[in-house]
């Protein structure tokens, strides 16, 4: 697919790897649809990328079943058509499942603490996969989806929620790009290893120091690496139903 006046919609958008693969849709002739729930610094991240192509941006609680309804509408009714969904939204509530110490349990990992998890990264993104793949549907559009999974899908200590969440994002990914395919839409994902952000940067010294040892590459990603990832799988017709790792050689 050619991304010149594509509309491509980007969840998790005003910062993170939303931010760079926008930025990096913008640079090749995309028209962007931002969706995230910080209001303010979407705004900011419409404001920015407004100097290079068109942009609407979309405060969405995705985990809200009618607030997407009603977004992906609303998209249709401003840009005419969705050609790409890039499932981008995340969280991290890392934590142990339980916590024990001479024989006496003193801690678990909280229903509320794994379904919050499991509500933005796996749900937000099977609702958004849903109605993003309706409004290619609805406006003639060959479609790509593609998803944001992670190594931890292998399973990772500390990691129960997010491990589940992403492991299930992965496999979505592959059922749809078989359901879809009849309708013209392919569907991928994308795990990426352990990438530079404001949540890596806030990490002790050390403890970089000992992740980075363990990383073949010698170095964190960067996140335009994951976002030139996005635009490979979207120009490159025949990546469907796969599952891409981009993560240095690390091995969880």
């Amino acid at each position: 697919m050619d991304l010149k006046d594509k509309v491509v919609v980007i969840t998790g958008a005003a910062g993170g790897l939303g931010y760079a693969t926008a930025e990096m849709m913008a640079q090749a002739g995309a028209k962007l649809a931002l969706i995230d729930v910080d209001q303010d610094k979407l705004e900011k991240a419409c404001v920015d990328l407004a100097v290079h192509t068109e942009v609407q941006g979309y405060a969405v609680d995705i985990t809200d079943e009618e607030d997407v309804f009603a977004t992906f509408n609303y998209i249709l009714e401003d840009m005419g058509q969705v050609n790409v969904l890039v499932n981008s939204a995340g969280i991290l509530r890392d934590g142990m499942l339980l916590k024990a110490k001479e024989g006496q349990v003193y801690d678990r990992m909280s229903l509320a603490q794994f379904q919050s998890v499991l509500d933005v990264n796996l749900t937000g993104t099977f609702l958004c996969g849903r109605e993003a793949a309706a409004a290619m549907i609805q406006s003639g559009q060959a479609g790509v989806i593609i998803n944001i999974s992670s190594l931890a899908k292998a399973g990772n200590m500390g990691q129960s929620n997010y491990s589940a969440s992403k492991a299930a994002v992965a496999a979505m990914s592959v059922g749809w790009a078989k359901e879809l395919a009849r309708h013209n839409i392919r569907s991928a994902a994308i795990a990426p290893g352990v990438i530079e952000t404001e949540m890596t940067a806030a990490m002790k010294p050390e403890a970089m120091e000992r992740m980075v040892k363990a990383i073949p590459a010698g170095r964190l990603g960067q996140a335009a690496e994951i976002a030139s990832t996005v635009k490979f799988i979207i120009e490159n017709d025949y990546v469907n139903g796969r599952v891409i790792e981009v993560d240095g050689g690390i091995r969880i």
